[in-house]
């Protein structure tokens, strides 16, 4: 298994290649292309957040924590309806539970190697940034998921190959082999939960690029002007 700092670095250099190819290859602004190659960093510890308890796993939480208001800042916006007090009041309590309230719950109920090492933990983290990231633009929302994919997918590359032994011209597979790139996990409660979520986050991500049209008659703003309506206004 890959440690922190191998991680940290793969993931880093993924970021920078990845913002460089938006910018010059792809034609998204520096800013945009900056912010990809960060979240590509960041993405390439995500899989540790079912670790034991240490200093890597505390920094882990730490930058998420940090780099959620960042994302969400639109939305924070748009909550505390511009009001700069409010918004800062909830960055700080986004940050507080993410460092400390969603930390102490994964420790408690997370297995490490688990489902966030595997491939619909890689599509769920990639579509909730697709999701939480607000701008009109659906090609730069698909650029931050991007480099969420591709910065959680270089963790789950290297683990594989840090379980390879070489011994001369013998290869040697080591007990994690086949623990990382996975789809299903040994847990069916986890799988379950999993591929729920990942299913509902879909749902969801379809709706929003317009390949999927929501249901209008079952929309609950809908039906309840609907139910409201004197039966003068129906006619």
């Amino acid at each position: 298994m890959a440690a922190y700092r191998e991680h940290i670095s793969v993931s880093g250099l993924c970021g920078i290649g990845y913002g460089l190819s938006g910018v010059f290859l792809l034609g998204f602004t520096p800013v945009q292309g900056a912010l990809a190659g960060v979240f590509t960093w960041i993405a390439g510890m995500l899989p540790d957040l079912d670790s034991e308890t240490g200093k890597p796993i505390r920094e882990v939480f730490g930058l998420l924590a940090a780099a959620a208001p960042f994302m969400m800042m639109r939305h924070l916006m748009d909550w505390g309806k511009n009001d700069p007090e409010l918004v800062m009041l909830y960055a700080v309590l986004m940050y507080a539970g993410i460092r400390y309230g969603l930390a102490s719950v994964l420790s408690k109920f997370s297995v490490h190697r688990g489902m966030f090492h595997s491939v619909p933990a890689l599509f769920i983290a990639a579509e909730l940034t697709f999701l939480a990231y607000k701008n009109d633009s659906i090609s730069v929302r698909l650029l931050m998921a991007g480099g969420v994919s591709i910065g959680f997918f270089s963790h789950l590359l290297l683990d594989e190959m840090y379980s390879v032994q070489w011994s001369g011209v013998r290869v040697k597979l080591k007990k994690s082999a086949g623990s990382a790139i996975k789809f299903v996990g040994k847990n069916f409660a986890a799988n379950t939960l999993t591929y729920a979520l990942l299913l509902f986050l879909t749902y969801l991500s379809l709706t929003k690029v317009g390949l999927i049209e929501p249901p209008q008659n079952n929309n609950p703003t809908n039906m309840l002007q609907q139910a409201t309506e004197f039966p003068s206004e129906k006619h």
